[in-house]
């Protein structure tokens, strides 16, 4: 795939939106997807290609957080397993989707999830509040939804996960934090089934990855000082056009 220095800057430039949406709460990948499909590459490509640079920025975002002294590493530790298993099931099926279909159902998604998107995470569950929170075999159940979505689709999967270590006892913040861990392993263990598959085209892999890992770090800081408000309507609106143009409605 040949990539003129403005295509260069424009997936460098949407994995840095992408990476701060998805460390704030989560949907950037709804925009770097179809921006690869854009591109022309095949859905299915365009799925497993994005997942390289949601690695790094989950990893970048890790480390600022803990920088900013809000992760934990052993609260990490209840939703991985969970959620990497369901990652691995979910990767290896959207794997052999045709491109068409998985081209129409993430357009689809992308309307689903839209609304969910632009919400705030709200703040009134807070950690320790035993009234909203789940029995450990309810978590377990649904960490490993959320995995089986994240190994298949991925793009805003940060929502319900974040939703779920809230309902689990930690306050937004930390939920942010531990959100970004789980993610990165999910994804490294869903990775090596695109690789194996062929669904992995690597320069704009890694220019969405240098985007994406620009993006995570600030997006770390931004959380931890609470900028997402500054992100969602312009997501939004690039939610609409380009799911629309993924269903084949514009």
């Amino acid at each position: 795939m040949d990539i003129s220095l403005p295509t260069a800057a424009l997936l460098v430039g949407g994995g840095l939106v992408a990476g701060v949406v998805n460390t704030l709460a989560g949907g950037g990948s709804l925009l770097t997807v179809p921006l690869l499909v854009l591109l022309g590459l095949p859905g299915g490509v365009a799925n497993g290609t994005n997942r390289v640079g949601i690695l790094l920025q989950c990893l970048a975002a890790a480390w600022r957080f803990r920088k900013e002294g809000v992760f934990e590493p052993r609260s990490v530790l209840q939703a991985t397993a969970p959620v990497v298993l369901g990652s691995l099931v979910g990767a290896f099926w959207v794997s052999q989707v045709a491109d068409a279909t998985f081209e129409r159902v993430f357009g689809v998604l992308m309307l689903v999830l839209l609304v969910p998107t632009l919400r705030q995470v709200s703040g009134g569950a807070k950690r320790g509040d035993a009234g909203r929170r789940w029995h450990p075999a309810v978590a377990a159940a649904a960490f490993f939804a959320v995995g089986l979505y994240a190994g298949a689709f991925q793009a805003g999967v940060g929502i319900p996960l974040l939703l779920a270590l809230v309902h689990v006892g930690h306050d937004v913040v930390r939920a942010n934090a531990i959100k970004v861990s789980v993610i990165a392993a999910a994804t490294l263990a869903a990775v090596p089934v695109f690789l194996l598959e062929g669904q992995i085209a690597w320069l704009p892999a890694c220019l969405l990855a240098i985007g994406f890992t620009i993006g995570g770090t600030l997006g770390a800081r931004f959380a931890v000082r609470g900028g997402e408000k500054l992100v969602r309507p312009v997501l939004g609106a690039a939610v609409v056009a380009l799911a629309a143009r993924m269903l084949g409605l514009v």
